[in-house]
C-alpha cells in the first residue's frame, strides 16, 4: 500500500484569544484562529494584500500550553493535519475546513519573532518535544537562533 501525506505548516498571528474547554471525557481542547498574509504588487503597480483565516484545533497537554501561554496577536508556527467536515442547519449546508495542530511553536507577540517574548517550543514527536510544553510553572526560555524567522 502506498502511503499518503496530510500535513499543512502555518506561520501566523493569533485572531482571538483561544476558547479552551473540556471533553465529556476529560480531554482539553482548546480552538483559535490563525492568520496568513501575503503581499504582491499588482499590473497597475498597487501594493495587494490578502488574509486567509485558519481555525485551528490543539487538543490535551498542547491545548495546555495554549491555554496557558497564547493569546489574541500572538505569533506562532504551527504543524498539522487538515480535516474537513460539513453540518446542515434549516436545510443549508456549511462546510468547514480545520486544522488540527500537532506541533506548535510560539514566536513571540506582535512583531516578535524566534527569540522575541515568550518564544518557545511545545509539541509532542521527535526531537522537537517539550513533553506538550512547559513542565514548571515558569515558561521555557525563548528559542535564540539570529536573523533567522523560521522556526526550522
Amino acid at each position: 500500500m502506498s502511503r499518503s501525506l496530510n500535513k499543512i505548516m502555518l506561520i501566523g498571528n493569533v485572531g482571538n484569544d483561544p476558547d479552551v474547554r473540556t471533553t465529556s471525557s476529560g480531554t482539553l481542547v482548546a480552538k483559535v484562529s490563525l492568520a496568513t498574509s501575503r503581499q504582491w504588487t499588482n499590473k497597475d503597480g498597487s501594493e495587494q494584500e490578502k488574509t486567509e483565516w485558519h481555525r485551528l484545533t490543539v487538543w490535551g497537554k498542547l491545548a495546555d500550553v495554549v491555554e496557558r501561554y497564547v493569546k489574541k496577536g500572538d505569533r506562532l508556527y504551527v504543524e498539522g493535519r487538515i480535516e474537513y467536515s460539513e453540518s446542515e442547519s434549516d436545510g443549508q449546508k456549511k462546510y468547514w475546513t480545520n486544522v488540527n495542530v500537532l506541533e506548535m511553536v510560539m514566536l513571540g507577540g506582535q512583531g516578535g519573532g524566534v527569540g522575541g517574548e515568550g518564544g518557545g517550543l511545545a509539541g509532542g514527536r521527535g526531537g522537537r518535544t517539550g513533553g506538550g510544553g512547559p513542565g514548571g510553572s515558569a515558561p521555557k526560555p525563548p528559542l535564540t537562533e539570529p536573523d533567522d524567522d523560521l522556526p526550522f
